[in-house]
């Protein structure tokens, strides 16, 4: 049965009409003739998604019971069963009550799929997995809803339904997206329209990204190689080179020219496996690539301008930047070089040749090491010396041989100095054997005279072979030298970045794992100070350089203490201590302290972020407050202000029961407003540290009914059980009055009609302990601490119903006075508020500043 097809509409908020889209999708399909079905549609209650609907089938929802409540989902079995053509799904990111089949919507969905039935339903771009983070930070609110972005991005089609941030308040305010109540706190919130702004190009650039994903696979499957101008990208081609940087600074100042354009490091290294550009370099230029926006690549390849140019073309590259051939002119004679060679073989794609200072001054390679050991050397020419005159005893002893079979052995001999000693003792083997040839074989004898046209040819043939084979030899030992070294190179950078991965803390695991490379003693980063920068002489004193990081005994504290010192940029320096390192070893260590500056500067904005974090809580924390505080001063003001106007009013006379309401109303909304005051009041004070309390003896019995009459009418039904012969307990009589309050409040607001709260209290070890039970629908266990964080309520979106101050302050209350709030289950369903504290013991009161 083949797979159905996924069809998601995409939106940047709630309300910008992707439910409406969908179900219009529904019914051009169902006009259409196809068999079309509602597995779930949530229209939030505006009315006009609710017409929508229309004569669309639907399949019942599901009913389940959970924690005392029922809830409905999707009928994932009757859909199935049902077996339609497609499927219409809404909120594809949702969470599915516990004892559904799946605990998520979008596995629901693929399993609609895999049954062969299309679905169309809806996301919003601040439930995809990938994204949760960014919005967190632009909205100040964490999305527990997400969904895997493999599962989006597999979609057949994803269509954006978009609006514009005013376009979308403009309907909030109309009251087409939330309920009037709610209207105010989302606008205030959630609907900034910097948010709006934020989360549209988030959902306009993600969708850019699955548009580019699909044009890709479209190219490949057609096979289409030629680049189209979609999206600009720009591509660098970097060579280890010390111009880099210059090019890559370039490149970024091209690609910023053209809004959303892509910037692309390259560097072609050899497929030979052999070294030939600068880790270090490239590990810089790899750091300012991606710190300016860009990705650093790296592909494999022989022929550079081809290797290069396949890269371009195969990221749909529009623009290559590349640098000014270093070679001098003598050089530029013999070969055209990469850039004028890419130029010409690039095609549509343009090509940027970046003069820098750099330019025809040549390749100033590194040196070249000796390809064997000056041992093996010393070896060659020994046996040259020894050897070629006994090789010519023994030939002159052995009668019957031609000078053809001479000139063999001769060249037998000279290749096997070359594998002993390399190329400059088998040059020498080679001229003294054709010179004794010449002496003791070729007639005319014992004269350098050469007879015969062709024993000279055989001679001068010997002499070349000699040279060639020398020649091979010595390339291929360095060539297996370089080989070998490169291998070691790239297996310490791996086993480098692994532990560096794998460890918490990334800057000692490097610097550990340098020291052990290279059996160092210790190994130090230094920064310089600022004051000493640029001065001679300062850089040399202890108080100019500040110890970063260290690893090992006695770490040096300046440059010059230590055996070695590679600079990282104008400030940064790593000091090796024990050993000198060779030259060669250096470009390892240049790639180590290029790594080492990367990872302290992570560390840096790791601790700039801790830092920070409690800040940006607070004004996350104020910003809710004032969210909050904006409704719910408003609304007891505008009772009591409406109240006593009306009452002041000469137009209307009340009789005496109509004062007394408006009286009553006027005292409970200005009661209202006190409590609200003194919460937020006790609040600042707790974070502050400043909230004196009075600790006495106190009976809870007393200090119970006076918390239920503070909370007037709606607690007369609250049933209590408290013990006569329960001890009193050690608190502050009138904090502990709040804490009861707001436990009792919270209570009665989640109870059921008909089921209210209970109050019970019992003693165990020198502890008391109250209990606010109630039958509601209860909170799971993974949000218990959720809901003591200021300014919160559990399920809520926004704050319309109160600052959620109560649970917070209750506990930082129960805390100071030395006890606890803690949340269980009510068996069958619902919430139990534990508050225990200390009972009490016959000291004096005593008076003080919260801890």
């Amino acid at each position: 049965m083949p797979r159905g097809e996924l069809r998601i509409y995409l939106g940047a908020a709630p309300g910008v009409g992707k439910t409406y889209a969908m179900l219009e999708e529904a019914h051009r399909r169902a006009e259409r003739g196809t068999d079309v079905v509602i597995g779930f549609v949530e229209t939030h209650g505006r009315r006009h998604t609710a017409a929508m609907i229309g004569e669309l089938e639907q399949v019942p929802r599901r009913t389940i019971a959970y924690r005392g409540a029922e809830f409905t989902e999707m009928d994932l079995d009757g859909v199935l069963a049902r077996r339609p053509e497609v499927a219409v799904v809404d909120e594809l990111a949702h969470t599915n009550v516990p004892g559904s089949r799946n605990e998520k919507r979008w596995q629901d969905v693929q399993e609609l799929l895999d049954a062969g039935t299309t679905v169309l339903t809806t996301v919003n771009i601040q439930h995809l997995e990938s994204l949760n983070d960014v919005v967190a930070q632009i909205t100040g609110t964490i999305q527990r809803e997400t969904v895997p972005d493999a599962a989006v991005r597999a979609a057949e089609q994803v269509e954006l339904v978009d609006m514009t941030p005013e376009a979308l308040r403009r309907r909030m305010a109309h009251g087409n997206i939330y309920r009037p109540d709610k209207i105010d706190a989302a606008l205030g919130n959630y609907f900034r329209v910097g948010n709006l702004t934020a989360l549209r190009e988030l959902a306009l650039l993600w969708l850019a990204d699955k548009v580019d994903e699909q044009l890709d696979a479209y190219r490949a499957q057609q096979g289409i190689s030629a680049t189209w101008e979609a999206r600009e990208r720009v591509v660098v081609a970097l060579t280890g080179g010390p111009e880099g940087e210059t090019l890559i600074r370039r490149a970024a100042r091209v690609a910023a020219r053209s809004k959303g354009a892509d910037l692309l490091a390259v560097h072609v290294a050899r497929s030979d496996g052999l070294a030939g550009a600068d880790p270090a370099q490239l590990a810089r230029q790899r750091v300012l690539a991606e710190s300016l926006g860009g990705t650093y690549h790296q592909v494999l390849g022989t022929d550079i301008p081809a290797a290069l140019l396949d890269f371009a073309r195969g990221v749909n590259a529009t623009q290559l930047v590349l640098g000014a051939s270093r070679r001098g002119r003598f050089a530029q004679l013999f070969s055209r070089g990469v850039g004028v060679t890419t130029t010409a073989l690039s095609g549509p794609i343009d090509v940027h040749l970046v003069t820098h200072a750099e330019a025809g001054r040549g390749r100033r390679g590194r040196a070249v090491p000796a390809a064997l050991s000056r041992r093996r050397r010393l070896y060659g020419f020994a046996l040259t010396v020894v050897g070629m005159p006994a090789l010519t005893a023994l030939l002159k002893a052995l009668p019957d041989l031609t000078l053809t079979n001479d000139i063999l052995i001769f060249l037998a001999a000279v290749v096997g100095v070359a594998l002993v000693g390399g190329l400059w003792p088998a040059l020498l083997a080679a001229l003294g054997g054709s010179l004794l040839l010449n002496w003791f074989f070729t007639a005319p004898f014992h004269t350098l005279t050469i007879a015969e046209a062709d024993n000279l040819l055989a001679l001068g043939v010997f002499v070349a072979v000699a040279v060639a084979v020398s020649w091979v030899v010595d390339v291929a030992a360095r060539r297996t030298r370089e080989a070998a070294r490169a291998s070691a190179d790239a297996q310490t950078l791996a086993t480098v970045a692994g532990s560096v991965l794998r460890g918490q803390r990334p800057l000692p695991a490097l610097l550990e794992r340098l020291r052990e490379t290279f059996a160092l003693r210790a190994v130090s980063v230094l920064e310089q100070a600022a004051e000493a920068a640029g001065r001679p002489g300062r850089d040399r004193e202890e108080g100019a350089w500040r110890l970063v990081a260290s690893v090992g005994a006695a770490p040096a504290r300046t440059p010059s203490a230590g055996e070695t010192a590679v600079p990282v940029d104008e400030r940064l320096t790593v000091v090796l201590s024990g050993r000198r390192l060779a030259a060669a070893d250096r470009r390892i260590v240049e790639a180590f302290a290029a790594q080492a500056a990367v990872a302290l500067r992570q560390e840096r904005l790791t601790e700039e972020a801790a830092a920070a974090r409690p800040l940006a809580e607070a004004d996350r924390m104020r910003t809710a407050l004032l969210a909050a505080v904006s409704h719910d001063l408003r609304t007891p003001l505008a009772s009591a202000k409406a109240a006593v106007s009306s009452l002041r009013s000469p137009d209307v006379e009340f009789d005496i029961e109509d004062r007394e309401e408006l009286l009553a109303t006027a005292d409970e909304s200005l009661d209202r407003l006190g409590r609200l005051v003194a919460n937020l009041l006790d609040m600042s004070r707790l974070q502050a540290g400043a909230l004196g309390i009075t600790v006495a003896s106190i009976g809870l019995e007393d200090v119970v009914p006076r918390a239920l009459d503070e909370l007037g009418k709606p607690a007369a039904d609250v049933t209590t059980d408290i013990p006569t012969d329960l001890p009193a307990v050690a608190a502050d009589p009138g904090l502990l009055e709040r804490v009861l309050v707001n436990l009792v409040a919270n209570a009665l607001r989640h109870s059921p009609p008909g089921q209210p709260p209970t109050i019970t209290a019992s003693a165990h070890s020198g502890q008391v302990e109250l209990r606010v039970i109630d039958t509601g629908p209860g909170i799971p266990e993974d949000q218990w601490d959720h809901v003591f964080l200021p300014f919160q309520r559990l399920g809520d979106r926004d704050t319309t119903t109160g600052v959620g101050l109560g649970l917070a302050l209750s506990r930082g209350l129960a805390e100071a006075m030395g006890g606890s709030i803690n949340p269980e289950t009510t068996p069958g369903g619902g919430l139990t508020m534990v508050l225990r504290l200390p009972a009490a013991t016959p000291t004096a009161p005593t008076e003080g500043p919260q801890e």
